[in-house]
């Protein structure tokens, strides 16, 4: 039975030899010691690259908790992706389309699920994941443990740190430690490490645990850092010097300093300003300088010391300047109209010496006096608007100081409206805003409004914007404005909306999204609307299998093994007549009815197609399928020494193999002949 056609793959590398493949069903095939089998011989087509599949699924999951796994693919051909998979577990579910093998295993799943292979086919050659297990573990309930210890202590003082624990199940409870540091002891019954000390270093990955006989847990690892005793610090120094000074005017500054216990501090500087004295008890640098010290002294430094160490401020400055009148305050810059306006400045100079002020750019509704500054008036209303530039000079004769400019506007008093209106309200429902304004006494404010809805009335004496929408009136009444005025001048409320809102029905419920062919189906929603409107229902995307009710919303049928596939974005809706409610898009995956197996064996090539010994092989390639010319299905067995292989979760029909046998480097050999098995 077999047939032996060289394949030529490369200029130098040598070929494998062809295959024989068996299929034990009910009789052997020729070639295998049967009879009846046909030898076919294939030429493999390097120009087909097969697809890719890669990625790292989880082996385990714990009872209660969600299972994900989705596999990787390129696609060089850029065909339609299939997938498929073996040995699915019970309680999970797989997705053709993507390869998604997903679920959440009850505690009834506790145990391991062997030999899961995923399988992707572009539709001419496939590729599979390796075999994995998934181990479904129980949900234990381990004690807890708990505490942050201290991670650093100085060499000679006391360390302790006692875990909080606590077990679920109420029963004894024993400690342990890792890594305790050689200075310390450790409690197993209550967890606590202490000690004290001697020198100083790092005792890292100190891990403390807590058991209950079956399960365990244990604190994040930590390092407790021993440091050495701190020298006697330094004398420490700070303060911020005054930099300037006026001629004749007292000058002091007194730095604070700290140094050890026991130890007297004394102070020195260098660069003392030759009008000053320094004192080396307590630091102070004091002076008044004449008008014939006007002038900068630079770079003075004062540092203090305790006889071991010493310390410095940073060297500063100190500016002497010439003697003038100063003037200070802060003027108003607003007025009303009608009320009474005044500044005076706080001025001062030197003594003998008489003060006088001027002002530049005084207000017309102003007066000013120039022997206190005083700027003082009461505008009217013909004097609203900005007065500015306005400057207040004082002046000894000899020198003089200015505030700086400054503006006062003159306002008009307007009304005022204030309140935040609704800007939402259902059909049928009463909606009412009433504006709260104030305005001048003696003057009467009216109201007015911009873009009234329909549906509404306006009181122009309150601002009160009332009324009822009907059904008619659903959707957005934008830009409404309501505005106040005294009869000189209105002030408005921002602009607003008010959205009259229908009130829709409401739908609810969960429709199953798997269904095997031959099952039935079938999904009712839950819905509700407004009282005495009738309710109806449709759908988009009904599955070509099902039927639907427009008056309860049921979607219902038995897919037959020809609706095999995903019938996705199915949604459905319930409508009062005037609005609508709709539950989310979903999907149904109708899946088929698995039933058949498969044995292959075949006898492994020993040599190339040039006679050379074969000494590299690294497994075998079964491609498979329901047509002997489209075998668009593929397990990789990746063992050199495999002599036969049983293929599962086959259809009823008659399924079609060869075995391809392939090297370490990637070499492929002919394909074996073609067996095949009918499957009832």
């Amino acid at each position: 039975m077999e047939s032996q056609v060289g394949t030529v793959f490369s200029r130098r590398a040598p070929v494998l030899g062809a295959l024989t493949l068996c299929v034990f069903a009910v009789a052997a095939l020729a070639g295998c010691g049967g009879g009846g089998g046909t030898d076919v011989s294939t030429v493999v087509d390097a120009s087909v690259k097969p697809p890719t599949i890669s990625g790292t699924p989880a082996t385990q999951v714990t009872a209660g908790q969600a299972y994900s796994f989705t596999p990787t693919t390129t696609n060089p051909t850029g065909n339609t992706l299939s997938f498929s998979v073996q040995n699915l577990p019970s309680w999970a579910t797989f997705s053709t389309s993507n390869g998604a093998l997903s679920g959440t295993p009850s505690s009834s799943n506790v145990g391991t699920f062997p030999n899961i292979v995923i399988s992707v086919s572009n539709g001419k050659v496939s590729a599979s994941l390796p075999p994995f297990s998934i181990q479904v573990a129980p949900d234990p309930q381990p004690p807890t443990i708990s505490g942050t210890p201290a991670t650093q202590v100085t060499a000679g003082q006391a360390y302790s740190f006692t875990p909080t624990a606590t077990d679920p199940a109420g029963g004894s409870l024993t400690f342990s430690i890792q890594n305790l540091p050689s200075w310390a002891t450790f409690s197993t019954s209550t967890g606590a490490l202490s000690g004290t000390p001697a020198s100083a270093g790092t005792f890292a990955n100190i891990v403390i645990s807590v058991s209950d006989g079956q399960l365990s847990a244990s604190l994040p690892a930590f390092s407790i850092q021993v440091t050495a005793v701190a020298p006697p610090p330094a004398p420490t120094i700070s303060g911020v010097p005054a930099t300037s000074v006026t001629a004749g005017h007292p000058y002091s500054f007194t730095p604070s300093a700290s140094g050890p216990a026991g130890l007297t501090l004394t102070f020195s500087v260098q660069n003392l300003p030759s009008w000053a004295t320094f004192s080396t008890s307590t630091g102070t640098l004091s002076g008044t300088p004449p008008a014939a010290y006007v002038g900068t002294f630079t770079n003075i430094i004062i540092s203090v010391s305790d006889g071991q160490a010493s310390a410095s401020l940073p060297g500063f400055s100190i500016q002497v300047n010439a003697q003038s009148p100063t003037i200070s305050g802060t003027p108003a810059t607003t007025v009303n109209e009608g009320q009474a306006y005044s500044f005076t400045p706080t001025a001062s100079g030197p003594t003998g010496l008489t003060l006088s002020y001027s002002v530049q750019n005084l207000p017309s509704w102003a007066s000013f006096n120039t022997s206190t500054g005083t700027l003082s008036g009461t505008p009217s209303s013909s004097n609203v608007g900005t007065f500015s530039g306005i400057v207040i000079t004082v002046s000894d004769g000899p020198a003089s100081a200015s505030l700086a400019a400054f503006s006062i506007q003159v306002k008009a008093v307007p009304p005022t409206i204030s309140g935040t209106p609704s800007t939402a309200v259902n059909e049928a429902q009463a909606y009412s805003f009433t504006p709260t304004a104030t305005g001048p006494s003696g003057l009467a404010l009216s109201f007015s409004v911009q873009n009234l809805p329909s549906w509404a009335s306006f009181n122009a004496t309150t601002g009160t914007l009332s009324g009822t929408p009907s059904s008619s009136n659903v959707g957005t009444f934008s830009n409404i404005v309501i505005s106040v005025s005294d009869g000189q001048l209105s002030a408005s409320l921002a602009a607003f909306s008010i959205q009259v809102k229908a009130v829709p029905p409401t739908i609810g419920g969960t429709p199953s999204t798997l269904v095997t062919a031959g099952q039935a189906y079938s999904f009712t929603p839950t819905a509700s609307g407004p009282a005495g409107l009738t309710l109806g229902f449709s759908v988009q995307n009904l599955p070509s299998w099902a039927t639907f009710s427009v008056a309860t919303g049921t979607v219902s049928g038995t897919p037959s093994s020809s609706n095999v596939g995903t019938f996705a974005n199915i949604v459905i809706s319930v409508s009062d007549g005037q609005a609508s409610a709709a539950l989310p898009a979903f999907s149904i995956q109708v899946n088929a009815v698995v039933s058949g197996t498969a044995t292959l064996s075949w006898v492994a090539p020993t040599t190339n197609t040039d006679g050379s010994p074969l000494t590299d092989l690294a497994g075998f390639i079964i491609n498979y399928g329901t047509s002997a010319t489209n075998l668009s299905q593929q397990i990789t067995v990746s063992s050199a020494t495999a002599t036969g292989y049983t293929v599962t979760g086959l259809t009823t029909g008659t399924w079609y193999f060869t075995v391809i046998a392939y090297t370490t480097v990637g070499t492929q050999s002919a394909p074996s002949n073609v067996g095949s098995k009918a499957i009832s």
